[in-house]
């Protein structure tokens, strides 16, 4: 689908489970599994869906899944399929590889966003993406480095920090144009720094909402994860940017839900809900 000047494709790299109770925080069980069911361990299926974004000479990534990096432990506990997280596969299918990326945007630096930025290649870790430049808010690298961090166990440095080493990430300072017709919003509740590309059309624009809004069952803004850091200040940002999605005919697109990619959305009988759903 075309937004502006940018072909919008949704690009799968990975599928795995959380804890429903953690996904939901404050938001009864009864409630919750009505927008995606549990299974007898409270476990929810996930995606990691990332964006490619192709246009003005650019093929652009937002965000690269989990990787192939992980120990067996961490695979086992998320139930990571290794087959689903092959970025190449995934991009092939669209007729490209992971060498004709030229840019890839990082929401921000959990290990299920970022993972696989790097890879291991002759026996040390490289970035993947070989031709790319990588974009990372200021804020949001200072708060992984920093290991006092609410949420530090969602960091794995080796995920970034070979990025910053081989001179390939460019630290951005706040909102702002990124490239003609992308733009950077940046949000701080689930996680400091946390940056969301909105792509820019005439009739509608297609917003990454990253962990701001990770499924379609997250758009009131009273279901929020017990993992984001400040729930209160998320909140009022999903209000916000809630507000500004309806009165201008955003898109949302989903980077963790199930089901549903992208979708607008509309009014409904006690909050804000999903209204078209939209194949990207």
């Amino acid at each position: 689908m075309k937004f502006g000047d940018y072909e919008c494709t949704a690009i799968e790299l990975g599928n795995f489970f959380l804890d429903g109770g953690a996904m939901f925080g404050v938001v009864p069980k009864i409630l919750w599994e009505k927008k995606i069911p549990a299974d007898d361990n409270n476990l929810i299926p996930m995606k990691a869906r990332s964006l490619l974004i192709r246009g003005n000479g650019r093929n652009i990534l937002v965000d690269t899944g989990p990787g192939r990096k992980l120990s067996e432990k961490m695979k086992k506990i998320y139930g990571i399929d290794d087959d689903s997280t092959d970025a190449d596969g995934a991009l092939s299918k669209h007729g490209i590889t992971s060498n004709d990326i030229t840019d890839v945007i990082i929401t921000h630096l959990h290990f299920d966003h970022v993972g696989g930025s790097t890879i291991i290649r002759a026996g040390n870790l490289a970035p993947a993406f070989t031709n790319a430049k990588y974009y990372i808010q200021k804020t949001q690298l200072e708060a992984a480095i920093d290991s006092g961090s609410g949420d530090a166990s969602s960091y794995t440095r080796e995920d970034f920090l070979p990025l910053e080493k081989s001179g390939v990430l460019t630290k951005l300072d706040g909102p702002g144009i990124l490239f003609p017709g992308i733009e950077m919003l940046v949000t701080n509740g689930h996680t400091p720094g946390q940056q969301h590309p909105l792509i820019k059309g005439e009739s509608a624009s297609l917003f990454f909402c990253a962990d701001l809004i990770p499924t379609s069952a997250h758009i009131p803004a009273s279901w929020h994860m017990a993992y984001d850091n400040y729930p209160l200040i998320i909140m009022k940002e999903k209000e916000e940017l809630i507000s500004i999605a309806t009165e201008e005919n955003w898109v949302l697109f989903f980077e963790h839900d199930p089901y549903i990619t992208a979708a607008t959305i509309r009014q409904g009988r006690r909050s804000m809900e999903p209204d078209k759903v939209i194949a990207l």
